[in-house]
């Protein structure tokens, strides 16, 4: 098993320079979890209680708008860390859905180990620190693309730094996290073709 945790040993590694041994410490901690495509990890209205490090597979985060239409809010790849961070840290019902668009494996801590790790081992506090701030940043990058960006921006950036994610996520949760209809992004794709990108 510890030869599986390669990865997350890495990853908490290169979050916060940890050394070799102390990562795989922490990654002992982590539960081994398999999620099977289209599997709700989180439901609308539960409180989240774990903290995964997707291993490998794809996530999304949504949740219903007034007129009932699924919004994407999030897209996990591997490498990554997929949690509610409000209903986590804040123990309360989620607001979103976090959905397996394709099979994943991963590894998992509670909030009561995380916690645990938190008040005992300081290096730890700076991984999730360094965690907390990324995510904190790439949310508000994005909620600003959404003001200062048009469509064909937004897809151009995404292509550009997560194209693997065209690979593995339907084209319309790609289309609802980008903040536009199926029809424009297939006509923003359609464009970009016969301009050659």
């Amino acid at each position: 098993m510890n030869d599986q945790r390669t990865a997350l040993v890495t990853f908490l590694q290169n979050t916060s320079h940890l050394t070799n041994e102390m990562a795989s410490q922490i990654a002992e901690q982590f539960q081994y979890r398999e999620i099977e495509k289209s599997v709700l990890f989180l439901k609308q209205g539960r409180q989240s209680n774990e903290y995964l490090f997707l291993q490998s597979g794809y996530m999304r985060a949504w949740l219903s708008d007034v007129d009932g239409n699924e919004i994407t809010t999030n897209l996990y790849s591997p490498g990554g860390v997929v949690f509610e961070v409000a209903s986590f840290f804040q123990r309360i019902p989620a607001q979103e859905n976090l959905e397996a668009t394709t099979d994943c494996t991963g590894w998992a801590l509670t909030f009561e180990q995380l916690n645990y790790l938190f008040h005992s081992t300081p290096e730890f506090r700076e991984f999730g620190r360094a965690v907390l701030v990324k995510g904190f940043i790439s949310f508000k990058m994005r909620t600003l693309s959404l003001i200062n960006k048009t469509a064909e921006q937004r897809y151009a950036q995404l292509l550009e730094t997560r194209s693997e994610l065209f690979q593995h996520i339907p084209l319309k949760y790609i289309a609802s996290y980008l903040g536009i209809t199926d029809t424009s992004l297939s006509r923003i794709r359609k464009n970009q073709k016969e301009k050659g990108y």
